[in-house]
């Protein structure tokens, strides 16, 4: 038997169909709602109103392929890749602040590769946690040390976090840090090291919001957004009329109003807010309890793991999908400042959708191995 057969067969446990069920029923979900989400600026800008929706389709069949490739891999060969990963992440990054890269809406995030755009953070995200659960595995005895504990993750995380602050992309450095956070917890670093790490990046981001003026405007307009409603503060308030018009049940798919130009991004980060609209409470919470389903799942996955390695991560896959979920929510209803990113497996875009499946086919990977 090769060396692939026996990887497989050393992982040939049983995968975790709920995780796959669920993420089908909210990938589903996502579908509909980009195709009534993005129906009418697609017609007025493509004359196509199907264009996005059929693009959406085209990227979840990439993502399904992603996913299986992802879930049958063995691990030996996976972890071989958390540093050749990691620097095709840090190198595509580079190059979106290249000249080979066009400025869109201000920024410089995505790579034109012909029909579609690359978003490399997204899966400089997925490096990361290969790169963070190989460390915080295999130097559990040095994990509470300065030196050789704490400056080589934060030092890694710190250059794509100072590389994407530079595209401008605000919100992806905050997820970044989110992520190191949460590996740092669970990898056993000292508190007190996790500590001072969120004095010096909260002054530090103090710092950038004052020193720039519109993320000095956002914040502003994010604490009360109805006092400039007609310009910082518009998008924020078009979503809490999109979500409070929706009221319990919806005004019903389709019947959107905040999504005839009224409201920005209806089909990729703010996607959330005509859901609201449109299905209601009641849809919401369905959509709540969809993902608590897939989290726990995850969990389950996650504390099944015996190795070491094998836990970490799973967990930081987890993390980087409840963390974008989270955030987006939070930006959504006015409880954060708005940042670009995506609901996962709902909004629209490649990036992320292939990113996020290609978490959930690992997952699954694991599931093979769980004992629980």
């Amino acid at each position: 038997m090769s060396a692939f057969g026996k990887a497989l067969a050393k992982e040939a446990g049983q995968f975790d169909w709920w995780l796959f069920t669920i993420t089908l029923v909210i990938l589903g979900i996502g579908l509909v709602m980009v195709l009534s989400a993005s129906g009418i600026r697609a017609e007025e800008s493509t004359g196509d109103k199907y264009y996005f929706f059929k693009r959406q389709l085209t990227f979840a069949a990439a993502g399904g392929i992603a996913l299986w490739g992802a879930a049958l891999i063995s691990r030996d060969w996976l972890y071989k890749l958390q540093y050749p990963a990691l620097f095709a992440a840090l190198l595509l990054i580079l190059i979106t602040l290249s000249s080979l890269a066009p400025a869109i809406n201000g920024a410089k995030r995505w790579i034109p590769l012909g029909p579609i755009s690359l978003q490399p953070m997204e899966f400089a995200k997925i490096a990361l946690v290969l790169y963070l659960a190989y460390f915080m595995s295999s130097k559990q005895d040095l994990i509470k040390t300065f030196s050789r504990g704490v400056i080589p993750p934060f030092a890694v995380t710190s250059l794509f976090c100072f590389l994407l602050l530079l595209q401008p992309d605000f919100g992806s450095a905050v997820i970044l840090a989110g992520i190191l956070f949460f590996m740092c917890i669970a990898g056993g670093t000292r508190f007190i090291y996790i500590f001072f790490s969120i004095v010096l990046a909260c002054a530090g981001t103090m710092a950038l919001v004052i020193a720039t003026p519109y993320r000095f405007r956002r914040l502003t307009a994010f604490l009360n957004p109805f006092e400039d409603f007609q310009n910082t503060g518009y998008q924020l308030v078009q979503s809490l009329l999109a979500i409070g018009s929706g009221s319990f049940f919806g005004v019903g798919v389709g019947a959107s109003k905040q999504k005839m130009f009224f409201l920005p991004e209806t089909h990729t980060d703010f996607i959330m807010s005509v859901l609201a609209e449109e299905i209601g409470f009641v849809g919401v919470s369905l959509v709540m309890v969809l993902f608590t389903l897939l989290f726990w799942r995850c969990y389950r996955i996650v504390m099944g793991q015996a190795n070491l390695r094998d836990r970490f991560t799973a967990f930081g896959l987890t993390s980087v999908m409840g963390i974008g979920a989270v955030v987006n929510l939070a930006v959504v209803m006015g409880m954060a400042p708005p940042k670009g990113v995506p609901m996962p497996l709902i909004s629209y875009g490649g990036s992320n959708l292939i990113a996020t499946m290609v978490c959930i086919g690992l997952l699954m990977n694991y599931s093979r191995t769980g004992t629980s």
